[in-house]
């Protein structure tokens, strides 16, 4: 292929997380999607209207790129040839500038006001992609295509690879993370899944091969548990903590001391294998990593192609970005992503790379390739993360008026509350034993003139209590006799003010601690504050210095989603309205991410 020619949508057209006939239709569409805003750019260049002469107009188009800190040396060589060998769009040369930033940060920039820097962005996985959709709006930014892949596995010291069978061993993503997490040994560590999408897919592809139910989202929690001691903030750091065998070993003689964080196994991705191996190649065999592809599918770093907020840019510039797409999937820089650890997006890979980054036959480096978790699945992971590094405290606090009788259509016959009991019951499953969870309920007029009542006081999960029963077991049967009071109408504002007053009198330092409180309806109680003097009592007792934001859940129709929403915002909280209450376990898990996200980066 000639260095000013264009590749067909194969060389460049593929997700590298998909089958590859998918990927081609997934990428068909963006692209679709992304000419038919440019004003036709990818029509004119499939008919070859435009032009890429040899010569370079005087006025060469800037192209502000940011990449994926990994991936970023190979764009801007690529970037480098196209000012060398004077590539041009429509005529005109394209200079391109090529910026390293970590995803997780370019994520977090995008707002429904924000106003990038650049104009096309290169983060490591679809994820980061995704979220800035939910941030901006979906029509901020468009991928156009995909630049390489990169399988998530986990790296092992050699001597400790041995000890775990490895090459002739496979395991699962559960059977890996127990057998490393579990040895002391071995000592698993990862980047923050917050920050992290290698650790981010990890985490949920542990999850979800760990199995379904309550007994299966306690291993999991626990094996975060025990992750979380041992994580390093970024994908930069993460190989940096792999030790020899020496090191660990010493490591482990003084592991009461919390800075020690020698790993003898980590989740990276193949590239970073690669890289690290690469580095470490003068200091002898034995000082790389082998690697472990879980025999359940390897997810995908897939470096997708971001336009981003492409409808405001010149037609120089959305005709530069194409050209540059293009000369991204040709066979030069094929090469030189090859010759960094990358695989390219969607073909077959040759034996080369995976041996250079640790893979040995049998370990299915070819074919383990997984379906990409869904944005739930990696909601669901995260939320379970944010709770698991960061004991909670939470008093739950459930409307038991007459209105949870009522049937929730498409659910069998089952009433509110029936729908309500099983998504709390599955919630309560991602806390583990160091978590600290109450209970009550409220209508009008329960305990005397009192509105609510404390079923369960707040404690441990893990905690004993009479019977040989523990905190969760007094938990979960508390959950499953709920009922809807008769007749009851809805106490809402003393039973909030009430619930607020009393956690942020028990703050609990270094937890994330929150307020709960699930309504399916409007304040019914004549005789109770009004919503502006809750408020603005609301607004009095919260403290910036120890947050108790309010996570407020407006159930079904009839629940006033402008008064919860009122109501959480006066803590630092949030409200949200569902129509369907088994929506609420993914809905607390969504706000405990977002409001511990928050409170650590504020």
């Amino acid at each position: 292929m000639g260095r000013h020619s264009l590749p067909d949508d194969a060389a460049h057209g593929s997700t590298g997380s998909a089958p590859a006939s998918a990927r081609r239709r997934t990428v068909a569409l963006a692209t679709t999607l992304v000419l038919a805003v440019v004003g036709g750019t990818a029509v004119a260049v499939q008919r070859g209207l435009l032009s890429f002469g040899h010569s370079c107009a005087a006025t060469a188009v800037r192209l502000d790129l940011v990449a994926s800190p990994d991936v970023a040396p190979a764009v801007a060589a690529v970037a480098e040839r196209a000012r060398e060998q004077k590539i041009t769009s429509d005529g005109s040369c394209m200079d391109v500038r090529v910026t390293a930033r970590d995803s997780y940060k370019v994520a977090a920039s995008f707002t429904s006001r924000s106003r990038p820097d650049f104009a096309v962005w290169i983060p490591d996985a679809s994820m980061w992609v995704d979220r800035a959709k939910d941030a901006a709006g979906s029509a901020t930014v468009v991928t156009a295509g995909h630049v390489a892949d990169s399988p998530v596995a986990l790296g092992v010291v050699p001597a400790s690879a041995k000890a775990l069978g490895w090459p002739q061993k496979t395991y699962t993503w559960a059977e890996l993370a127990t057998a490393t997490a579990g040895d002391d040994k071995v000592r698993l560590g990862a980047a923050d899944p917050a920050h992290s999408a290698t650790g981010l897919l990890a985490l949920s592809c542990i999850g979800k091969s760990a199995g379904r139910g309550a007994e299966a989202g306690t291993r999991t929690a626990a094996l975060a548990k025990v992750l979380s001691q041992r994580v390093s903030d970024g994908d930069g750091q993460v190989a940096g903590t792999l030790g020899t065998l020496g090191t660990l070993d010493t490591a482990n003689s003084r592991k009461g001391n919390s800075s020690s964080h020698t790993s003898g196994a980590v989740v990276l991705s193949e590239q970073a294998a690669f890289a690290y191996n690469a580095g470490h190649h003068a200091q002898g065999a034995d000082q790389g990593v082998r690697l472990f592809y879980p025999k359940d599918g390897a997810p995908q770093l897939d470096y997708p192609y971001t336009m981003v907020r492409e409808s405001g840019m010149s037609t120089d510039e959305s005709r530069a970005a194409m050209r540059f797409l293009t000369l991204l999937g040709d066979s030069e820089s094929a090469r030189v992503l090859a010759a960094r650890g990358f695989r390219a997006p969607g073909q077959p890979v040759a034996d080369a790379l995976p041996s250079a980054a640790g893979g040995s036959s049998p370990q299915p480096y070819a074919s383990a390739s997984a379906d990409p978790p869904s944005a739930q699945e990696l909601q669901d992971a995260l939320g379970m993360w944010t709770i698991t590094v960061q004991s909670a405290r939470l008093t739950t606090v459930v409307d038991a008026s007459g209105s949870m009788a009522a049937t929730v259509p498409g659910s069998g016959g089952r009433s509110r509350m029936d729908v309500t009991k099983a998504s709390l019951l599955q919630a309560l499953a991602q806390f583990t034993a160091e978590d600290e969870i109450g209970l009550w309920d409220f209508a009008t007029h329960l305990d005397g003139s009192r509105d609510y009542r404390r079923l369960v006081p707040t404690a441990r999960l893990g905690d004993p209590s009479p019977g040989g029963r523990t905190q969760r077991d007094k938990l979960s049967a508390a959950f499953a006799a709920l009922r809807p009071v008769p007749d009851g109408a809805t106490g809402l504002f003393d039973t909030t003010l009430a619930a607020y007053k009393e956690a942020a009198s028990t703050y609990a330092s270094g937890e994330f601690n929150a307020v709960v409180l699930l309504t399916d309806g409007a304040n019914e109680d004549p005789g109770s504050i009004s919503r502006a003097d809750l408020v603005a009592q609301l607004q009095k007792l919260t403290d910036p210095s120890k947050p108790v934001p309010l996570i407020a859940i407006a159930v079904g129709p009839q629940a006033d989603a402008d008064e919860v929403r009122e109501i959480a915002r006066a803590t630092g909280g949030v409200g949200y309205q569902v129509t369907d209450p088994a929506d609420i376990q993914a809905v607390i898990l969504q706000a405990i991410m977002a409001l511990g996200q928050a409170q650590h980066h504020g």
